[in-house]
């Protein structure tokens, strides 16, 4: 019997047990190009989700993706593409890294209940592309980051009126 089964419930062990030191940075601090990403990932109540583990994807500012192993080493001043961050006691979380050259970066979710991950994207304030433009108005806005004085504010919220847009790709139920 070859029968699909689904993931195991991502437990609240994620905000204490995946993240690493410097594993939200894509880029030091003090990188001359350095924005935050950051937002709050909510659950359907509108409830803070506390143990929460985002990923993040993304080109750098030349649109290029960088393709080389070893993204889990931080060396303090190269731009990995890939960051991993979890939310605090009120659902926050937060990225240092770079605009990227490209419309969106990919965004992983992980939280409690969730019988699988989430995979969203992060659009940039005015960039559009062929998917986004395939969403209703209303739902194309959950998709969308706004600019505030700490950089891009991008807000998750898992059910209910203002869900994310969540993409399912081939292979992955």
């Amino acid at each position: 019997m070859n029968e699909t089964t689904p993931g195991q419930t991502v437990g609240p062990f994620y905000g204490y047990a995946l993240p690493f030191e410097g594993g939200a940075d894509l880029v030091p601090t003090g990188h001359p190009d350095a924005i935050r990403l950051h937002g709050v990932v909510r659950d359907g109540a509108g409830a803070p989700v506390p143990d929460a583990l985002l990923e993040i994807r993304q080109a750098d500012r030349d649109g290029d993706v960088p393709r080389k192993a070893g993204s889990l080493r931080r060396d303090g001043h190269t731009f990995t593409g890939w960051g991993r961050a979890s939310t605090n006691d009120i659902g926050e979380y937060s990225f240092t890294t770079v605009l990227p050259g490209a419309a969106f970066i990919a965004m992983t979710v992980f939280a409690r209940g969730l019988m699988n991950r989430l995979f969203t994207r992060v659009y940039l304030p005015g960039a559009s592309d062929e998917f986004l433009l395939s969403l209703p108005p209303d739902r194309r806005e959950t998709l969308v980051a706004e600019k505030d004085g700490n950089g891009l504010r991008f807000d998750v919220t898992l059910q209910g009126d203002r869900e994310t847009v969540f993409i399912t790709y081939p292979g992955h139920s």
